[in-house]
């Protein structure tokens, strides 16, 4: 099998002038893998590379690759990704993954991002205060997961709990879906691969599937981003979100 002229074209649009060193140990994998993730699945779906790129950065933070993150965050450099829009999607992973996991991540972007000549640290992107954020982030979580949904999550969590839908409005959506850099739909989109890649989360997946919906994200957009994701993730956490996908966006049939 021989690398098709499309992924040789795409794979070197995203890595000029690199030559990969499991193309010389592996070259077997490396063919039918580029062909793969760099021909075959690019066909699929409308998704701006920028956006691709972005939302597989996310996963694979989630995923904790980092080895091929690296290598991604170069590709996303490369495709105009700006050095703001990959800081925040760094910091968009740490209500998600947790920062036990994104801290090896927000060094390597560092050390790469200094690489390339950029200066940090980068201009501030928060656009609350301490004051503010508990009463904008409530503002936007109704807006992105639906008031009444909001609404029905602190009525139902115990009085010991309400600490927890306290944390959610004011530190991840008040510390990190009012900033700016990204907008709003594709922050949704960057929360869905995450969650998507980290597996076992099916349940914030199918809410997320419904935040993307209500910030104007379609099913066709989601199931590209998924599909997108694939060759990085695998087909297991591929196939659960896609179940999930299906069951919120799909009218369900009688038997």
């Amino acid at each position: 099998m021989a690398i098709s002229d499309a992924a040789r074209k795409n794979h070197d649009d995203l890595f000029p002038g690199h030559v990969s060193t499991l193309a010389v140990t592996d070259p077997e994998l490396i063919e039918y893998f580029d062909n793969f993730a760099f021909d075959e699945v690019l066909r699929y779906g409308d998704l701006d590379t920028r956006t691709r790129l972005m939302t597989q950065l996310a996963a694979l933070i989630a995923g904790q690759a980092l080895r091929e993150y690296r290598v991604m965050l170069g590709a996303a450099l490369t495709a105009g990704v700006t050095p703001i829009e990959i800081k925040e999607i760094v910091y968009q992973a740490v209500p998600y993954v947790g920062m036990g996991k994104v801290f090896d991540f927000l060094h390597a972007t560092n050390e790469i991002l200094t690489e390339y000549g950029v200066e940090l640290p980068l201009p501030g992107q928060s656009t609350t205060t301490p004051e503010t954020r508990a009463e904008k982030g409530l503002a936007v979580q109704k807006r992105i997961v639906g008031a009444e949904t909001v609404d029905r999550m602190y009525a139902a969590a115990p009085d010991d709990e309400q600490h927890i839908q306290r944390y959610l409005s004011a530190n991840c959506f008040g510390d990190h879906y009012t900033r700016g850099g990204i907008g709003i739909e594709v922050r949704e989109l960057l929360t869905l691969s995450m969650l998507v890649a980290l597996g076992g989360c099916e349940p914030q997946v199918k809410g997320h599937v419904v935040a993307n919906l209500n910030v104007g994200n379609d099913r066709q957009t989601m199931l590209t981003v998924i599909t997108q994701l694939l060759p990085f993730i695998g087909y297991p956490r591929t196939l659960n979100a896609i179940r999930v996908l299906d069951d919120a966006t799909l009218p369900r049939t009688e038997n």
